[in-house]
């Protein structure tokens, strides 16, 4: 197992993402397009997780602002599910948050994503209002940690 710290122009992340697009199609529907175009940026902070040399999740983080951090990316292929990779993942990128002073991190996922919601509920995160670009949509759901 390896958690490699790198950033959006690393490959595995590059194709790991695109395979969280094509899930996220059956997810989002007719709203894919607008959920993309926040989707399409270079991240720094971002973290691949490997089992034998093999990229099996990600995720990743951007400033929101001074003090917070806005989760991205976050995904984990299907055939891995089930074996706390996320959570390694989740806990890699809420320590390297801290390390870079923020005081919270902020994220949204779809209502549908049941299984990504109870993960991060399991790890302090609160229902929230929406923020930004998914004030008015109806699908999402935003949610905060303070450190």
């Amino acid at each position: 197992m390896k958690l490699l710290r790198t950033n959006s122009e690393n490959e595995d992340f590059k194709h790991l993402t695109k395979l969280f697009d094509d899930y996220l199609v059956d997810i989002d529907g007719d709203e894919k397009d607008f959920f993309a175009q926040f989707n399409q940026i270079y991240i720094k902070n971002v973290v691949v997780f490997y089992e034998n040399e093999i990229p099996l999740g990600c995720g990743a983080f951007k400033e929101l602002d001074s003090h917070t951090a806005e989760l991205k990316r976050m995904f984990v292929l299907p055939k891995a599910r089930g074996k706390r990779i996320a959570s390694k993942i989740l806990t890699e990128l809420e320590k390297w948050a801290k390390d870079l002073g923020y005081k919270s991190c902020i994220l949204e996922t779809s209502q549908k994503l049941e299984s990504a919601i109870a993960l991060y509920r399991k790890y302090g995160y609160e229902d929230i209002s929406n923020y930004g670009q998914y004030v008015g949509v109806e699908t999402s759901m935003c949610m905060k940690k303070i450190f």
